[in-house]
């Protein structure tokens, strides 16, 4: 390595004492020297490269990690690593960017719930004077009680779609902790909680309120009750499936406006019922402000809202590490059984089958000759998520692809996380499950999906994916077509109003808004939004 410093055996033994020390010293002060020198120069570079390849990786990570600005970055990543790392590590970019102002709306009303939410002198002041059922000014602030009801599908659309609401009403979101949100969810907002305090002066009566109770909105219009000129400190809303003509009137524009005079609004609700919100004059402006691609309303507004505590972050990136990271592609499969006995239906296998072959997302069985032709190539390896209460249609799935090669030479993996066979909402880690597989589903490349199903309505969306809607079964035979593939991903109002306010809309919708239609998994009803007319 050092040849000008090579010296022969012969020649140092012929040297005297001295020479011999004077060339050692000589020799091993160069060597140091050379290697400071290396050192030195590495020492040099690395901060060079460590710098480029830390801004780099930064710069990639920054534009990932907050989705378009969606995410604000005041918020410490390990205490809920799902926030930043699924957009990051999981979750492919998306082609939908939220709108610039939808990104100074959501920094807005961050500072609004900040400076009126739980522990402030605003809210302390809202409180007392609902204890004492004392209406207040305008100017001060305002709220929204979100009560948890039906299951966790059901309850992630129904938060979504009255935070839009508080959105354009600038008012206060507060959730019901009662049903383990806090182990579900982590907090949304920087610096303040969102979660309704258990001092909450209504909390004990709340969940009884129903269709019967006096500050009902379509009891109280149905009574004669309310008017411009008594309006109420607080209001029971009350938005589910089996809502009253009365009770929708709330998606009116004449009854917004004598809403928006109450100072706390408490909402049961089991459905989505964004649609139906840009039927109203005074939000459809705003609205358009907010979402220029409307079929992305929930898409964006999910991701901005619901990140999975690191507990079931954990079991999510468990499963996907395990059994989805390394497939070439993946589909995932939704199946939810409308009956009252569940259970595994051969016309639902049936109905699967047919779907997944004529979409071609699942190969047929090979001939032998296909079989042959097929060795000669690599594989492709697709996974297949299944999730279900029931393991048989799995089961079913897993035993056809391991038994028999594929027309397409391709590799099928079958999965399922869990199969519980009844539902258990409310039980916490059931509910964890639920989530875990949601999320799990939304990762996926291609999907289908349960006619009707909130959960499905909840995967396909988040993940920014248009399902392959399988059409609900009728007679106990596989329908046909069996599925429709959907031009829109944004979830199903279920349960519009079908009455007129100002206009004539409802199950008219259509000649209104052309990007409110029906529902192509909900026959002459439902309402959805759709960005391609």
């Amino acid at each position: 390595m050092y040849p000008i410093f090579q010296i022969s055996g012969e020649v140092f033994r012929a040297l005297g004492l001295k020479m011999k020390i004077l060339i050692t010293v000589i020799f091993t002060g160069l060597l140091i020297w050379s290697v400071v020198l290396l050192s030195f120069s590495n020492n040099f570079n690395n901060p060079l490269l460590d710098a480029t390849t830390n801004d780099s990786m930064e710069s990639e990570r920054s534009g990932d990690k907050l989705i378009g600005g969606l995410l604000t970055e005041d918020f410490d990543e390990s205490s809920c690593l799902s926030r930043y790392h699924q957009s990051l590590l999981y979750r492919k970019a998306s082609p939908y960017k939220p709108s610039e102002y939808l990104i100074s709306k959501l920094r807005s009303y961050e500072n609004l719930h900040k400076r009126c939410g739980p522990g402030t002198k605003p809210y302390k002041k809202a409180t007392e004077r609902l204890s004492h059922d004392e209406k207040y000014e305008d100017g001060e602030c305002k709220y929204i009680v979100w009560i948890a009801s039906y299951g966790l599908g059901n309850r992630i659309l129904t938060i979504a779609s009255v935070f839009l609401y508080a959105l354009l009403t600038d008012r206060i979101v507060l959730v019901d902790q009662s049903k383990d949100m806090s182990d579900l969810f982590c907090e949304p907002f920087p610096g303040t909680t969102w979660l309704l305090p258990r001092d909450f002066p209504l909390l004990k009566q709340m969940d009884g309120y129903n269709m019967g109770y006096s500050r009902c909105y379509g009891t109280m219009l149905n009574n004669h009750a309310i008017n411009a000129n008594s309006t109420p400190p607080h209001l029971y809303l009350h938005i589910l499936h089996d809502s009253r003509d009365e009770d929708k009137m709330f998606f009116c524009q004449k009854d917004q406006n004598l809403i928006d005079k109450v100072p706390w609004l408490i909402f049961k609700v089991n459905v989505y019922f964004v649609p139906s919100l840009w039927l109203n004059p005074t939000f459809h402006t705003e609205l358009t402000k907010l979402f220029p691609q409307k079929e992305a309303v929930f898409h964006h507004l999910a991701r901005y809202l619901f990140h999975p505590t690191n507990q079931v972050w954990g079991l999510i990136t468990r499963y996907y590490n395990a059994h989805l990271s390394r497939a070439d592609e993946r589909l995932g499969i939704q199946i939810r059984v409308f009956s009252d006995r569940g259970g595994y239906y051969q016309h639902v296998m049936d109905q699967i089958l047919s779907c997944t072959r004529r979409a071609k997302l699942l190969p047929e069985a090979a001939t032998q000759e296909e079989a042959k032709a097929n060795t000669s190539t690599r594989p492709i390896h697709k996974a297949v998520l299944v999730t279900s209460l029931y393991p048989e249609y799995s089961d079913t799935l897993k035993d056809m692809f391991w038994e028999k090669p594929t027309s397409t030479g391709e590799i099928i993996e079958v999965f399922q996380p869990s199969g519980e066979r009844v539902q258990q909402t409310d039980k916490k880690l059931h509910d964890q499950k639920a989530l875990a597989e949601m999320y799990l589903l939304s990762l996926t490349d291609n999907i289908v999906t349960s006619a009707r199903s909130t959960f499905g309505y909840v995967a396909h969306s988040l993940g920014g994916l248009k399902p392959w809607l399988l059409y609900q079964p009728k007679d106990a035979s596989a329908p046909d077509p069996p599925c429709v593939r959907s031009t829109s991903m944004d979830p199903c109002h279920l349960t519009p109003p079908s009455h007129g306010c100002e206009a004539e809309w409802g199950t008219n919708s259509g000649k209104v808004l052309p990007f409110v239609k029906h529902c192509e998994d909900r026959e002459n009803d439902g309402l959805k939004l759709f960005d391609e007319l």
